[in-house]
Formats: C-alpha cells, sequence, structure tokens
C-alpha cells in the first residue's frame, strides 16, 4: 500500500512553531515538521513527499536561516541525533554525518592529530550545511577539505559526489542535491597539543570580533569580492541601528542580532535596507548568506 504522509504519525507534528529550532528565534509554523530516525525512514518520508507534491525544506541546526512569520507550507525535515550524525577516523581520513555539528568534527579530528580543520572553530551548523555553503574563514574554506560526499538526489537516490563532480567556491558548491547524508574529509598529521593552541586562538580571536554570546544567525551577508560586507555596512554609519527588537550588532556590522518580541519582519526590514544603503553608497549588491524560508 503506497504511504502518505499521515502514515508517519510517530515522527510528524502539524503546524509546529519553527521558531525555536532556529538561532534568530523568529519564524511561524511548519505545515507538516518531520523528524525521521534512520537513514531509512529519511528515505521513504523524502520519496512520500515526492509522490504527494510536497514541497520539502531540510533543516539542520538552524542556524543560517530566517523563517518568516508566515511559516512553512510543505514539509519541514529534521535532521537531528541520532540520524546522520558520528564521526570516523580512518588515517588522514575523517567520515561525518551530515547532522553531525560541526563544531563536534573539528574537535574529533583535533583529538585525533588531524589539521586543516581547526581555523573552522566557531562556525555554527552542520557539516552538511558547511559542505554545501563551502564555509570558511580568512585562512581558507572546508570545500579544500572534501575528498567525497554522499547525498540523497532530489528525486530521492542515494549517491556519491567525487572528483569532477565536486566543485568549489566562495560561500558555494557544485551540490544541488536534497540532503548531504555524509563527507568525508582528506586532513594531515599533525601535533594534537599544537591543534588545541591554534584552535583555541582562533576560538579567543573570532569571540573577540563577533557576536557570538546574541541571538544572530552568523554573518547574513557573503562578502563581496574582495570586500568585506561588514566594513561596507559600518562605512554607511549602520552598526548599531534597531528595526523593531532586531538590530545591527556593534560588535560586527554583518550580524543581525534578535531580543524577545523580534518578528521576521523586523529582520527582512533591517536586510533590505542595509542592501539599499550599501547599494547607494558603493554601488555595490549585497547578496543574503542566510537562507530564507
Amino acid at each position: 500500500m503506497t504511504k502518505t504522509i499521515e502514515d508517519f504519525s510517530e515522527i510528524l507534528q502539524r503546524e509546529q512553531p519553527m521558531a525555536p529550532l532556529t538561532w534568530l528565534r523568529l519564524g511561524g509554523p511548519a505545515q507538516y515538521l518531520l523528524t525521521p530516525r534512520t537513514e531509512q525512514e529519511l528515505l521513504d518520508v523524502v520519496q512520500t513527499c515526492r509522490r504527494q507534491k510536497l514541497p520539502i525544506h531540510i533543516l539542520g541546526a538552524g542556524s543560517n536561516l530566517l523563517v518568516r512569520e508566515e511559516g512553512v507550507r510543505g514539509a519541514v525535515i529534521r535532521i537531528m541525533e541520532p540520524l546522520l550524525t558520528g564521526v570516523e577516523v580512518q588515517g588522514n581520513l575523517v567520515t561525518a554525518g551530515g547532522g553531525t555539528l560541526l563544531s563536534h568534527v573539528i574537535t574529533e579530528a583535533v583529538r585525533a592529530g588531524l589539521g586543516g580543520m581547526e581555523h573552522l572553530v566557531g562556525i555554527p551548523g552542520t557539516i552538511g550545511g558547511a559542505v554545501v555553503g563551502n564555509s570558511g574563514g580568512r585562512t581558507g574554506d572546508i570545500g579544500q577539505l572534501v575528498n567525497s560526499v554522499r547525498v540523497l538526489t532530489q528525486d530521492g537516490n542515494v549517491a556519491v559526489r567525487r572528483g569532477d563532480e565536486l566543485s568549489f567556491a566562495y560561500r558555494r558548491s557544485s551540490i544541488q542535491d536534497l540532503i548531504v547524508l555524509s563527507a568525508v574529509l582528506e586532513l594531515h598529521k599533525d601535533d594534537s597539543e599544537e591543534l588545541t593552541r591554534r584552535m583555541r586562538k582562533n576560538w579567543i580571536l573570532k569571540r573577540s570580533t563577533q557576536p557570538l554570546a546574541d541571538q544572530s544567525a552568523g554573518c547574513i551577508f557573503r562578502n563581496p569580492r574582495g570586500l568585506s560586507a561588514g566594513a561596507l555596512i559600518e562605512q554607511c554609519g549602520l552598526k548599531g541601528m534597531s528595526v523593531g527588537k532586531a538590530r545591527i550588532s556593534e560588535r560586527h556590522a554583518n550580524f543581525i542580532v534578535t531580543e524577545e518580541g523580534a518578528t521576521s519582519k523586523d529582520v527582512e526590514h533591517l536586510i533590505s535596507r542595509i542592501q539599499k544603503s550599501v547599494a547607494e553608497k558603493f554601488a555595490v549588491e549585497l547578496e543574503l548568506e542566510i537562507r530564507v524560508w
């Protein structure tokens, strides 16, 4: 018998508020929120949604996401422990489930005496999100480390992307698949204590320049080629500017922080005011780094 979305009652919640599931703590309800427990259940859910022509949205850690007040129509599939989590180390290769927090993968790599990831410390989200968005910083991006990626394609099949099928650019990758099931990272042998020291130094530097203690979604805009989005926003005199209970961080102008009572519309209004100001002053169109549902 062909399954419908209603057959997943054990893992299904209807009209579930999305705000508690995102770092900005904003947004309306998901029509259907599904939390698969196994990879097979995930495949079944995706195939059922495809048959019923339900839009699919994949939710990881919710760190780079703004959900609008109207909420999300269709199915939000939440990837959380124990699904797609776990880290395995073999030689200089680290295999991580797509739902594993990037911070956890970095810690495991450093513990195993493998270098290459320590500069990614402080970046929020999962390894799947990091690989798709090619997360990184001044000293390099995660794409440089990716050996292969196991994915669930848009039509619900499992495939492995490697070699020519993988390309990475600034905050972008060639991965257009529905979900990253796991990623294999190729690192290099290094001294664990030295890596820990570098990781701590990177963390202290990041904490001193970014509002990590505040409620935010990480960087709002991609840096335009050769420029800093934060610096452009600051030069427009926008640091600290508020709309409702959302404001541009005084610590780093490429962060929007929210307080109790903020709405998604507050954040969207701030985003459009920033884009307008930067376009008028510098003739630069700022592109969003966060996703908006």
